[in-house]
């Protein structure tokens, strides 16, 4: 009998994977916001971080965010990715652009 194994993915260097969250359906009025209205999204929850990219002196430099972070990030950036039905975004450390607190 076979059985489901749910793949990670684990991000090299000073990559970031990011899973989106959906914008806001209505308007602080109410206007409900139809989908090809909706801009892309431009936050999302940090699922994992790479161990940072090696500098000249051999010496890792680690990464500003941390798994579990509220990002925002450039709105064009990085590369969309979807695994075992769930879309993910995997994102250089310079794409991101302030944690949410």
């Amino acid at each position: 009998m076979a059985t489901a194994t749910k793949r990670t993915l684990k991000p090299l260097t000073d990559k970031v994977i990011v899973q989106k969250l959906d914008p806001e359906e209505k308007t602080s009025g109410g206007i409900i916001i139809p989908d090809s209205a909706k801009e892309k999204p431009q936050e999302g929850k940090v699922i994992a971080v790479g161990p940072g990219l090696v500098d000249d002196k051999g010496q890792r430099k680690p990464i500003d965010v941390k798994e579990g972070d509220c990002v925002l990030f450039a709105k064009y950036s990085g590369t969309e990715v979807k695994l075992d039905g769930e879309e993910y975004l995997i994102l250089s450390e310079r794409d991101i652009l302030a944690i949410v607190k």
